[in-house]
């Protein structure tokens, strides 16, 4: 890379973060109100140490829609093997993956179609992704050939997708 282009570059990611500083609103009476409602269930105090919860009613690209919620307690949490979510992290870190994920819940469901996009690799290479997504739990398969998000699984992903954004 010439110094022109490390220049440009710069500019950009410059740019991006002046205008995420702009961006970002305050924060306002009522902005916490899920945050709000937690903390009235599940205080955090000197005897209990909280809750985390994750929720989410969305709509995908082919109209379906999905309400979900789920919540522990952090002591759960923190109890817990986090070695045990290894392989669902591990499945989702490929960006492959990630792709045949968001055109799946954008309404391709057989492996012929997720065959026929660019830069997905060969059909081998896509069913041992669709394996892998299967196997962690992030694909199903409701007929012969058709692969979908499970219903359960779909506003996690987006949260976790959410949550692997850089925050402002």
């Amino acid at each position: 890379m010439d110094l022109e282009e490390r220049v440009a570059e710069l500019e950009r990611r410059v740019a991006a973060l002046e205008s995420a500083d702009e961006a970002a609103p305050p924060v306002g009476e009522g902005d916490f109100w899920a945050l709000d409602a937690l903390k009235a269930r599940h205080p955090v105090s000197d005897d209990a140490d909280g809750a985390v919860l994750f929720t989410g009613a969305v709509r995908v690209p082919t109209g379906h829609r999905y309400e979900w919620q789920y919540g522990l307690l952090t002591e759960t949490v923190f109890e817990g093997d986090w070695s045990e979510v290894a392989e669902s992290f591990a499945a989702l870190g490929n960006p492959v993956r990630l792709r045949l994920l968001k055109e799946i819940l954008d309404g391709k469901r057989t492996a012929a179609e997720l065959a026929s996009l660019e830069g997905v690799g060969t059909t081998g290479q896509i069913y041992h992704h669709l394996r892998q997504l299967t196997g962690a739990g992030w694909l199903h398969t409701p007929g012969r050939g058709r692969y979908e998000v499970p219903a359960g699984r779909v506003v996690p992903l987006l949260v976790v997708l959410t949550a692997a954004r850089p925050v402002t």
